[in-house]
């Protein structure tokens, strides 16, 4: 006989789970218990908002479930954030969260929730738990639906008398999920059109991506000579040096880039949904009809004419189309790549010259020239991510952890999950001093438990991204977007951290290569001008119109 808590502990050991993140409650003591005898490493993050994220990015470099405990009430809606990066970011996650107990429902006991209405909009699947005897088979299907078809989050409700029931029942195998794959039909009728095209692109996006399919779309572009784009958040699907790459589709593309995309007369989406951020506001495709002939790829059929009428749709994994896609003929004299290729070198080779005397493009060439290929970058939301996003080069699958959701906060926690996953590689963490603040309490988890990344706070006293905004829309009307900031690197100082602050460009060299020496975790605190509000403008460039 096994309690609640043993099984739920044993079900995830079946999966091979590895690591878990939590915040501790009272309400799932029987877990924590169970905890305390597996082989399962437990990481106790500060806030439950940290604790999602860091099983987020867990999820994605994965891609299976990342595990999450919360307690019931505010440790459940504390967790909202990190629930909604994964929905949107396509990432296969496992909340469970410490419920009250059975007998106490529909009293509105303390923290009691309805979790099924707070969550329907966010989770694929909300289901509690009401019988120890279930737990093995809620638990299976609760990875089936996490992994199949387009990724998501699944939340399950444990009452805390039922997990210290007992049951004479045994964990369930290890979930695989099925791979849907194209036809033969719809492999011919792409072949057809890019045999006819002459301008054509291909856009790649989305998840349940791995190593080998990275390098099936290579050998895809390559028999074909088409560009490929890497779609919002998602430039770690291309290799940035390859002749091949035309850049990323998201926030501040390159108009070249975009007009290229306007001008296709074939666009192949694979793996991405192709949302407001890509699509430029849902201006780049006519809908529901786009004026290009397109070809969208997506795991999930749900995906497949949401938004945009495809000429053909395919029903596959990432993996399993490209492994049909590569043995097609191939076209050669496509010059179309190395237009586009040409046309990203343009737009990215050169770092902007910005105000202040921390200059952000000077901070990127250290990094360009000291980083090895496979160091992963993180971040979260805010204008200082243009500078990663446009000037870094990624060459490698599994080395970037972003939210399109473009969720504030999520670098760090993010980070750390990264380092944890692969602590033989380097973590660097991109982060504003806003979105640093939304979840900086999580340094202490990475100084913890021995994740030594390495945090760029790059500080300019205000919330960038809105203050952007704010200036080109209500210039000069000031409002909410001032920023008071504490010394960052005595906070990371205060936690056992190495720390170093930085005001000019020629300082940050020096610092880094310390930070990367100390074997500790370490915080560069970057103070930059507001008036770089980006790499091409000024704040006041913006109010003066």
């Amino acid at each position: 006989m096994k309690t609640g808590g043993q099984l739920v502990v044993e079900c995830l050991e079946s999966q091979g789970v590895e690591r878990v993140f939590c915040v501790p409650g009272e309400s799932y003591l029987a877990v924590l218990d169970a905890l305390h005898d597996s082989s399962i490493e437990t990481i106790v993050a500060r806030q439950e908002g940290g604790a999602a994220m860091m099983a987020e990015a867990d999820g994605k470099m994965t891609a299976r479930p990342g595990i999450c405990f919360v307690t019931r009430g505010p440790g459940a809606t504390n967790a909202t954030a990190g629930i909604h990066v994964a929905k949107q970011d396509s990432t296969p996650m496992i909340l469970f969260v410490g419920q009250i107990g059975r007998q106490m429902r529909g009293r509105e006991a303390f923290q009691e929730v309805n979790y099924h209405q707070t969550f329907s909009d966010l989770a694929k699947w909300v289901e509690e738990i009401d019988q120890v005897e279930r737990i093995p088979e809620i638990i299976s299907h609760a990875y089936h639906v996490a992994m199949s078809g387009r990724p998501g989050p699944v939340v399950l409700t444990l009452p805390e008398d039922m997990l210290r029931d007992a049951a004479d029942v045994v964990a369930g195998p290890r979930v695989e999920v099925a791979e849907p794959s194209p036809c033969i039909e719809d492999m011919e009728a792409l072949e057809a059109l890019l045999g006819q095209a002459n301008s054509p692109i291909l856009v790649a996006g989305g998840s349940r991506w791995t190593k080998e399919a990275v390098a099936s779309l290579t050998q895809f572009s390559e028999n074909w000579n088409i560009p490929v784009a890497c779609s919002f958040r998602r430039q770690q699907l291309f290799d940035h040096s390859h002749p091949n790459y035309a850049g990323d589709v998201g926030l501040g593309i390159n108009p070249a880039l975009k007009k290229r995309i306007d001008e296709s007369d074939l666009v192949i989406l694979l793996g991405a949904r192709f949302s407001e951020n890509p699509s430029q506001g849902f201006t780049s495709f006519a809908i529901p009809k786009p004026r290009q002939k397109l070809v969208h790829i997506h795991a999930g059929p749900e995906e497949l004419g949401r938004i945009y009428v495809p000429d053909i749709s395919i029903n596959a994994t990432p993996g399993r189309f490209l492994k049909e896609a590569v043995k097609l003929k191939g076209k050669s004299g496509n010059k179309s790549a190395s237009q586009a290729h040409e046309a990203y070198r343009e737009w990215t080779d050169k770092l902007p010259e910005t105000v202040g005397a921390a200059k952000m493009g000077d901070i990127m060439s250290v990094l360009r020239a000291e980083l090895p290929e496979d160091a992963i970058m993180t971040n979260g939301a805010g204008n200082y991510a243009i500078w990663l996003h446009r000037f870094w080069r990624f060459r490698r699958f599994g080395t970037q952890l972003a939210p399109t959701s473009g969720s504030m906060g999520y670098g760090l926690p993010a980070a750390v999950a990264g380092k944890l996953r692969n602590p033989e590689k380097e973590v660097i963490c991109f982060a504003g001093d806003g979105c640093f603040q939304m979840t900086m309490q999580e340094f202490g988890t990475a100084v913890q438990f021995g994740a030594n990344i390495i945090v760029l706070v790059i500080d300019n006293g205000v919330y960038g991204t809105i203050r952007m905004h704010q200036e080109r829309d209500f210039p000069a009307r000031i409002s909410a977007t001032d920023l008071v900031n504490p010394d960052f690197a005595a906070i990371a100082s205060a936690y056992g951290a190495h720390a170093e602050t930085v005001e000019k460009s020629e300082e940050f060299e020096g610092a880094f290569e310390r930070a990367r020496k100390s074997g500790k975790a370490a915080l560069i605190h970057i103070k930059t001008d507001p008036e770089a509000i980006t790499p091409t403008t000024t704040l006041t460039a913006l109010r003066n119109g």
